[in-house]
Order: structure tokens, then sequence, then C-alpha cells
């Protein structure tokens, strides 16, 4: 096990930019409500849908993203976008409406939308496009971010014919704090305690734990809940950044319509500089990622650990820890 650091030679060559800008692949955004019959209709989806998929012929990795506690999937589109271009087909479900469920129904619910997506997404994609289940990701942002680790760790029952290959927390919570979790508590505070088996990354924000301002009596991503304590307990392979001057809530789109929207931009302390450079460093690291493990190519993850200073956002620490 091997830790790759920060290169400490500056005249090494900057491989890593092209994974934070926007890739070459066309694609195309598909919204697909849940028909009030869908309880009586196994083929379609037991959730609302926000699919963002490359439209050339070909066969594709799949994401799921799970959103963040009281926020809509289509905050994340241009994060999603990002992704898709490319080329992967990214997947993010509406898992409640404007009442938060429980934390073991949101798993319950994501588990329900991994199901049916092994039967059912293909009849929404472009024609010649395929997706590809063997290269299947899965990822979440805050409380999402903790589902996510949640259903990787077996915590709701996903079809047997569905195996996770990656596991990306972006800017994962756990709760309040480290005595007021949501349930079911997956945090051990054990090192390297997740069972998992598959390359987990974990993306945070400097800002995350600090409060929006005097009046706010909790951070949005709280010290022993956030992000930390999730890249703590994970076995390598595994890789932790940190967005250091970004907050919880900046890899959402600007300006996310409707009062949820602007509730979203009002909890969280927020970074000062533009929106578009924390969601380009997500989507990098994001694909970066996935490239290393679902299409063994690392050249970029490996980039962008030995030299952090060629993200939009300046990220620190950037580590990853081998198998």
């Amino acid at each position: 096990m091997a830790l790759v650091e920060k290169s400490k030679s500056a005249a090494q060559p900057l491989l890593a930019t092209s994974v934070f800008d926007k890739g070459n692949f066309p694609f195309k955004c598909i919204t697909e409500e849940t028909p009030c019959s869908s309880c009586f209709d196994s083929s379609a989806p037991p959730k609302p849908l926000l699919i963002v998929t490359p439209t050339v012929t070909g066969t594709y990795p799949v994401i799921v993203l799970l959103h963040g506690f009281y926020l809509r999937n289509y905050f994340y589109q241009d994060l999603l976008q990002h992704i898709a271009s490319h080329g992967f087909i990214a997947v993010a479900p509406q898992l409640y409406g404007y009442v938060p469920s429980t934390g073991p129904e949101e798993i319950d619910s994501g588990a329900k939308v991994i199901n049916w997506l092994a039967k059912g997404l293909q009849s929404l994609l472009p024609e010649n496009v395929v997706p590809d289940f063997t290269k299947f990701a899965l990822s979440g942002h805050s409380r999402g971010g903790k589902a996510a680790f949640a259903l990787a760790l077996g915590r709701a029952k996903t079809a047997l014919s569905l195996k996770f290959s990656v596991l990306i927390g972006i800017d994962p919570v756990a709760g309040a704090n480290q005595h007021c979790r949501t349930k079911p508590h997956i945090l051990t505070y054990e090192p390297q305690s997740f069972n998992l088996s598959i390359p987990v990354t974990v993306i945070g924000t400097g800002l995350g734990p600090e409060k929006k301002n005097a009046c706010m009596s909790q951070p949005c991503a709280p010290d022993g809940a956030n992000h930390k304590e999730f890249f703590y307990e994970c076995k390598p392979p595994c890789a932790h950044f940190v967005v250091k001057d970004y907050g919880h809530m900046d890899m959402l789109d600007d300006n996310p319509p409707g009062l949820v929207g602007a509730l979203s931009g009002c909890m969280c302390k927020n970074g000062t500089g533009p929106k578009e450079l924390m969601r380009k460093t997500v989507g990098g690291i994001v694909v970066a990622f996935l490239k290393a493990y679902l299409n063994g190519e690392d050249e970029d993850l490996v980039a962008i650990v030995e030299d952090p200073a060629v993200s939009p956002a300046k990220l620190e620490p950037a580590e990853f820890i081998r198998a």
C-alpha cells in the first residue's frame, strides 16, 4: 500500500487538464417523470429521473448520483453534463418530493431505482446507446453521499445482477455530529472499517464544517460526520480530495430555481469564487476516478494527486492510497 504524494517538481508536465473541461461527447438531457400509475406499471421508473447521456453510438459506463437533503436532482445538471460529456451515462433520481424521507426510506428508494435501471434504463436512452452495467458507479452528495455508502455496504437489497464497481462520496454527511446521526448508522469511527471491496473516492469541502454565520446553529458538513470520517473508514484503494475554498452547496448549478433552490444558497457557507470552478473541479475528479477504475486509464487521477495545482479550484489535501 503506497501513498501517492504531491509532486515536488514544478517542472513536471501537467497531464490532467482535459478532465476539468467538458469532454468531446455530445449529450442530451432526458427527464422521465413517474406516472401516477407507476405502482401498477413495472416498466415505469419508481422515482422521477434526470438522465444525461452521450448521443453517439456506443456502450457506456453508468453512474448514479443521489441528491442531497431536500435538494432537487436538476440542481446538479451542469455537473451531470460534465460527466456525461466524457463518455458516461449519468442518472440522477429524485428520491422524494417536498417532504424529505427518513434515512432508511431514502436508501430504500435508491435501491428501487438501481434495481429498475437494469431492466428499464435502455428504453429511455437514444437509439444505439447502450448502458454497460459491468461498469457501474454509485455516487451521492451530502446525505445522498451517506445513502450511497449505505447502499454499497448492503443496507438495502439491490439486484444480485448489479454489482457496484466504484463508489464516490461528494461531501458526504452522516448527521449533525458524531452523536446525532441519521439512520442507519454506518460510521464506526474505526480506521478502514467499511466492509467495501471496491475503489472509493471522497470529495470534501473546506468550508463545509464552518457555519454560514453567527445566526446559524449548525454547519452543513460538521466535523465528526463529514468527508474526513468517511475517508478515514475506507480501505484502499481510496482517494480523498478537499476543495479548500468552497462550501457544501457550491457544486450545484448557479441560482437553482424555486424556494428549495433559494434555501440551498443561504443555509451553508459558500466560497467567494465562481461556482463554475467548483463544478469543474468536482466533475474533473469524478471523471478521472471513473476513467481510472472503469476504463483502466489512471493518468489523470495520478496527475491530479501528484500536482493538485492542475485543478481549477485549490485542492488541499489531494491523497490517494493504492491497494
